[in-house]
């Protein structure tokens, strides 16, 4: 079978894991978490305390991935706040940057968010990366790996590769992460 660059493999985690990604965990652990997600939407604000609950819980069995998925035609604040995450990233704050996106979602308007962008960088440059959509192209590429990967909705996970179409309760993530 031939494939195209934009080859769809529904259930499969077409992109490996490489060097741009944001990863939390040890590169040894046994399970890779790979979660596809949005930071308005509800549903990955209600799974941000579950995954960092799963993580506290396995801490040297899984390595967790987090890539972004906005759907800004239903949030449209997801871009810049992962443009927000991407920005502290640079800075080597992107998990700080990540956990205040998840607990401050009704916080995404401008203010707040040019405000979170000054406190990881007092000297301006989040903030200007902000303005000019500096990371536009970053998150592009994981929308769609994404897409090639059959993700259509958030958050979406995957499970050493292959997505996890079960809840994300702990104790189903659990089961997942132990069968795994």
């Amino acid at each position: 079978m031939q494939t195209t660059p934009f080859h769809i493999d529904m259930g499969r985690l077409v992109e490996p894991i490489n060097q741009d990604d944001h990863v939390r965990g040890p590169d040894s652990a046994p399970v890779t978490l790979v979660e596809y997600g949005d930071y308005q939407c509800p549903y990955c604000g209600q799974a941000y305390p579950i995954v960092e609950a799963l993580l506290a819980e396995r801490p040297d069995t899984v390595r967790f991935v987090f890539r972004h998925f906005p759907l800004t035609d239903l949030h449209p604040q997801a871009e810049i706040a992962a443009e927000l995450a991407e920005a502290a990233g640079v800075r080597g704050q992107f998990w700080r940057a990540h956990g205040w996106l998840f607990t401050h979602q009704s916080q995404f308007d401008a203010q707040h968010l040019r405000g979170a962008a000054a406190e990881i960088d007092p000297s301006g440059g989040a903030e200007r990366d902000l303005e000019r959509r500096a990371y536009d192209d970053r998150i592009r590429r994981d929308f769609i790996s994404g897409v090639r990967s059959g993700v259509n909705g958030t958050p979406t996970f995957f499970i050493n590769g292959i997505r996890h179409d079960g809840g994300y309760s702990l104790p189903e993530l659990l089961r997942a992460v132990d069968s795994a």
